[in-house]
């Protein structure tokens, strides 16, 4: 089934957060006691992998996605993920990825890549471990750093995600862009985006597209690459051959030709970001899912992100 909204945006891609904990406390997703905001139980149930699965297999057999991205929270907290990965592949799920802080995968990275996991986007917003402390609200960057040495050991392909917060870890966008230099490993910055306790206030803490670039660019010319459709970043090539992405949901919006959906752990369905209430999905039948998959389509912004009181614990990153 393929639903489109006026503007010919339809469901391709599930972000699915498989649960609202985290073993991290990441400034940008909690408040400054470290505590989460909008925190909700965790669906996860006694069946660990069963009952999500059947949630993203009834949306997967609706809309025939091309990719599912499992996140949290901290999905490799989830009980059973590498059985859920392996089970989502056996169903036919094209390509099944992840988004991780990375601490636990020096003992899951090669259970997940015999599963069949497509692709891991690691987070990774400094290397110095004082700045790295103040960003993750945990001393553990010598941690993430084996994580990723163990999944490129795996031979799951790679990205680094490094959100930049002025004043706090712009100085490491050149070790970070070092770093993913002598990996090999394609490194994206995102912009802060207004999500959770960040929603009326981090405006102080913003550091643009523009900014980063203009940082890069001291170290030698830059090319912009062309964006894919659908594509959340924007990508660019420095003069040695490097590429490196821009997620600027601020500067450069993309929701003209988003294309994905999001499920929650409790069970509700969010077309956009944007929106603080989604629709659940819990127990419905073909038409019924369908009546709610219309009404998260609509819940899409036309031009850009306007910001949600909800964390990224609760909706997923």
């Amino acid at each position: 089934m393929k639903i489109t909204d006026q503007y010919g945006r339809s469901f391709s891609t599930l972000r699915v957060s498989l649960l609202d904990r985290c073993n991290f406390a990441c400034v940008y997703c909690v408040e400054e006691d470290g505590q989460p905001v909008n925190k909700r139980s965790c669906s996860q149930g006694k069946n660990g992998a069963a009952p999500v699965k059947e949630l993203i297999l009834a949306l997967h057999k609706k809309l025939n996605f091309g990719t599912v991205r499992l996140t949290g929270g901290e999905p490799l907290l989830f009980e059973g993920i590498e059985q859920l990965v392996y089970e989502l592949k056996c169903a036919g799920v094209p390509a099944v990825k992840m988004t991780t802080n990375g601490f636990l995968l020096p003992q899951l990275a090669g259970r997940l890549a015999v599963a069949g996991l497509d692709e891991l986007n690691v987070s990774l917003d400094a290397l110095d471990e004082e700045v790295f402390r103040k960003m993750s609200g945990r001393d553990q960057c010598s941690r993430v750093l084996e994580g990723i040495d163990a999944a490129l050991d795996a031979g799951i392909p790679l990205k680094l995600n490094a959100v930049i917060m002025k004043g706090i870890n712009d100085s490491e966008i050149l070790p970070l862009m070092e770093y993913a230099r002598e990996t090999g490993i394609v490194l994206r910055f995102l912009e802060l985006m207004k999500m959770g306790h960040l929603f009326r206030e981090g405006a102080d803490r913003f550091f643009s597209s523009y900014e980063i670039l203009e940082r890069i660019s001291t170290t030698g010319p830059l090319m912009a690459l062309p964006r894919k459709e659908s594509a959340t970043a924007t990508y660019w090539k420095t003069a040695e051959g490097q590429e490196f992405g821009i997620i600027a949901n601020e500067s450069a919006p993309f929701c003209s030709d988003c294309n994905r959906l999001r499920l929650s752990s409790d069970g509700k369905i969010f077309g956009c970001l944007s929106s603080n209430e989604g629709f659940s999905i819990v127990g419905l039948n073909e038409n019924e899912l369908e009546t709610e998959l219309i009404k998260a389509l609509g819940q899409k912004q036309a031009l850009r992100f306007t910001g949600s009181a909800l964390s990224m614990l609760s909706i997923g990153g």
